[in-house]
């Protein structure tokens, strides 16, 4: 017990300073009798304690949130009508009160989906919003005004073809959307066509146009699901879905051109259950990779090669869960919360920064049907 506090006080010396000390962390979930929108919890940075959650804004099935850059402002995909109620997706724009973490309704708009949007990301200026509708295989642009509520989409980009999958990838299935860290790109997964596509990006009018080349691509049946950037920007990491892989991609920052270097799984090579592979992320200090298998109830831990990019496998930690859909690494990488859809959990471990590593904390937050979560510094 003396060595296990030992090795946990050594984590906490890492980062530097340059970070706030305590972050309100809120959650995305999908409703039911369990949950009933976003809720929010305090983390302590130099213990790792989370509060006990609150109900921020009551919002139906806020699977996916994304945080403005100046973090005053908050957006969440959610479920909708339209005129002649049939359904659709839509976004949802939140003021944030940095005093009590409470989330004030801006306005809503159609996402273009036909169910709530799987994923969302802000644009390094804070005047798009990024939008990937799973159902209908599509993405969207829209404007931020001023006061952080959201224009009519200024983009609507509708995808077309199938995979090889029959059962899966009948048709496309945008499912995330990410600007390229000079915000200059903005990259999108579809599941259900094996691609990354790369669109030219416009901040100012909030347009997207096909880079050239338009598109780079998996494995057949792999299923791209979420990526992340490298540190430096050189190398693009996707999770695939359906394969339970990564694909490790070179990126020319200039035309957005992904060229593949290593494709590695993210299961024991003894596993033989039924597996999906779900969210990514890279630590902060740039040197590890985390990816997380619903099935095999684990992450993923790899350490990442600076010069070639490529991963090297270091363990697997049980989630302490079922359904482990998102997960994520707090701002100063000392420890990673995973949210365990299917067990209405949050599990909080302690990042080692030298080896990568992860240790269970031994705490847990109740949380009915978790799926996503953001950070924002106290204030």
């Amino acid at each position: 017990m003396r060595q296990l506090c030992l090795c946990l006080g050594l984590w906490l010396l890492w980062p530097a300073t340059g970070f706030a000390r305590e972050f309100r962390v809120y959650f995305g979930t999908y409703t039911g009798t369990s949950s009933q929108g976003i809720y929010v919890s305090r983390l302590d940075a130099d213990t790792g304690k989370l509060a006990a959650p609150e109900l921020a804004a009551e919002i139906k099935n806020p699977s996916f949130l994304a945080v403005s850059p100046d973090e005053h402002f908050l957006y969440a995909g959610t479920d909708a009508k339209d005129a002649t109620g049939k359904a659709t997706g839509a976004v949802c724009a939140f003021a944030l009160d940095h005093k009590t973490g409470w989330l004030t309704p801006l306005n809503q708009k159609n996402s273009g989906g036909n169910g709530s949007p799987c994923h969302l990301a802000v644009d390094a200026t804070g005047r798009c919003l990024f939008v990937a509708n799973y159902g209908t295989g599509s993405l969207a642009a829209l404007s931020v005004l001023a006061d952080g509520q959201l224009g009519d989409a200024a983009t609507m980009i509708q995808h077309s073809g199938n995979g090889p999958n029959p059962a899966r990838q009948a048709g496309p299935h945008a499912h995330s959307v990410y600007p390229s860290p000079d915000n200059r790109f903005v990259l999108n997964c579809d599941l259900g066509l094996d691609k990354i596509f790369a669109y030219r990006l416009d901040a100012a009018t909030a347009q997207l146009a096909p880079a050239d080349p338009p598109f780079a691509t998996v494995a057949p049946g792999a299923g791209p699901r979420h990526l992340t950037f490298s540190r430096d920007g050189k190398y693009v990491y996707v999770v695939n879905e359906m394969a339970s892989s990564i694909t490790v991609f070179r990126y020319a920052a200039k035309t957005a051109a992904m060229r593949k270097v290593q494709t590695i799984s993210t299961l024991p090579a003894d596993f033989s259950g039924n597996n999906t592979a779900a969210e990514i992320a890279l630590h902060p200090n740039g040197k590890f990779l985390y990816a997380s298998n619903r099935g095999h109830d684990s992450i993923a831990v790899f350490a990442v090669d600076a010069k070639s990019g490529q991963l090297t496998f270091i363990e697997h930690q049980s989630t302490r869960g079922h359904l482990p859909r998102c997960f994520a690494i707090d701002p100063t990488g000392r420890w990673l919360l995973v949210e365990n859809q299917a067990s209405d959990s949050v599990v909080v471990f302690a990042v080692d920064s030298v080896t990568g590593k992860l240790q269970p904390t031994g705490q847990t937050l109740t949380i009915g049907a978790p799926v996503c979560v953001v950070f924002v510094a106290a204030k």
